[in-house]
């Protein structure tokens, strides 16, 4: 089966996760196709397709497989009703829908192509379809076109951080199926926004979201100064605090020589307490002198059965407990956030190591509700995002206290006198 160059370059590679974003018509269905012919082909061998729905499983691959296979002269036997074909080496191919995932749970597969993987629901991957590969050691092949940041995002930006994946980006112009003109055309007719998703296969961020400074390429760095593995962690850690039940939110970070803000950390403990996160952060760092930015309303708030304030606690505890007396505005903590994401010159000084993942997806996801300026709470997004705002809101704070010893003097003239 020939491929293009862009087909190719995702064939040829041996990695045992294979992601492809890609643009519209750029030949996901026939590269899907082909891998799962060339896994099939050795003896015994599960193979299964899954997209988001039956229908669409039977309407986009369902003819294109067979006919390919009858070319081969594969095929041993095929069961219509459900989508499977049987090769005469003793493997199977079987196309499967993900809209009712549970009935996927309890197989054992050795090849795997998920397709408009935008489009299916992470649940149905992570809780029924991943286990799948592991007695066999499978391996898989992810393809789809871009739909905001959902978690097709988190599986592209993977191979960060785990060898074992890998993953591509082309537009549908570098796949050469697609004329100029076409793709001029489609331009015209399109937004901006969706012709940045659908053609050149780019995630686009979610319309009003909060910490628009934020860049995965450019403020995700591994921290290289200390040996976090192993556990050596910084003298002075800063750590700031949302005292909230489910779950306790603290974001971890120190101060670079250069200035710099680097969080290395993040600790979400459900059903929790303020002693129970004391206890955590001693047993994560108990070398390192801690600086805590707590949530002011922990001066009046009380989670322990003490009857001490939650401010009381972490002073207790040997922490040094920066908190002003009220909250700061809302604004104010997003726009000192966003400022040191990426400064106006340009400058990032606050940098998020790949290992806190939840921190950075607070940091790309969380929004405002719509045609409001109020964040969203209801994704679970907004914690960890307070945690790091009261911290940087001390550290870098927009709003200066007023020196009002040298107040402007009040002018008392009368008019029409």
């Amino acid at each position: 089966m020939p491929l293009s160059t862009a087909q190719t370059t995702v064939a040829t590679s041996d990695s045992r996760f294979r992601t492809l974003v890609a643009g519209r018509r750029l030949g996901k269905t026939t590269l899907g196709i082909r891998e799962i012919c060339k896994f099939a082909s050795e003896p015994n061998k599960v193979c299964w397709a899954v997209c988001p729905s039956y229908r669409q499983a039977k309407n986009v691959w369902w003819l294109k497989l067979k006919r390919k296979l009858f070319q081969l002269h594969w095929i041993d036997k095929i069961n219509e009703a459900e989508l499977t074909i049987y090769l005469k080496n003793g493997s199977q191919i079987a196309l499967k829908g993900a809209e009712n995932y549970d009935s996927l749970r309890g197989n054992r597969v050795d090849f795997l192509v998920m397709d408009e993987v935008a489009d299916i629901k992470p649940e149905a991957f992570y809780e029924s379809i991943r286990p799948t590969l592991s007695d066999s050691r499978g391996s898989a092949l992810f393809l789809g076109t871009p739909k905001g940041r959902n978690w097709f995002y988190d599986l592209y930006t993977l191979p960060e951080a785990d060898g074992e994946w890998a993953s591509w980006q082309f537009t549908t112009e570098e796949g050469g199926f697609v004329p100029v003109e076409e793709l001029e055309s489609a331009r015209k007719l399109l937004d901006e926004r969706t012709y940045n998703q659908e053609y050149r296969a780019e995630f686009v961020t979610y319309s009003g979201v909060i910490y628009y400074a934020f860049d995965r390429k450019q403020n995700v760095q591994q921290c290289e100064e200390y040996d976090l593995e192993k556990g050596a962690y910084p003298e002075i850690l800063h750590i700031g605090i949302d005292f909230n039940i489910d779950p306790m939110s603290a974001s971890v970070m120190y101060k670079r020589a250069d200035g710099v803000y680097h969080i290395i950390d993040e600790i979400r403990i459900f059903g929790s307490n303020t002693d129970e996160l004391v206890n955590e952060i001693k047993t994560r760092y108990p070398k390192s002198k801690i600086w805590a930015y707590p949530d002011p309303a922990g001066r009046q708030r009380k989670t322990s059965a003490s009857g001490m304030t939650d401010i009381i606690i972490l002073q207790n505890a040997g922490f040094v407990v920066k908190a002003p007396n009220r909250h700061p505005p809302v604004r104010d903590r997003i726009n000192a956030v966003n400022s040191m994401l990426c400064s106006t010159a340009g400058d990032r000084n606050l940098l998020v190591d790949p290992k806190c993942r939840f921190q950075i997806e607070c940091l790309e996801r969380q929004t405002y509700k719509e045609g409001t300026t109020q964040p969203d709470k209801e994704s679970g997004y907004d914690h960890l995002n307070d945690s790091l705002g009261y911290a940087i809101s001390i550290l870098n704070p927009l709003r200066r206290d007023v020196n009002t010893d040298n107040q402007p003097t009040v002018w008392r003239h009368r008019i029409g006198e």
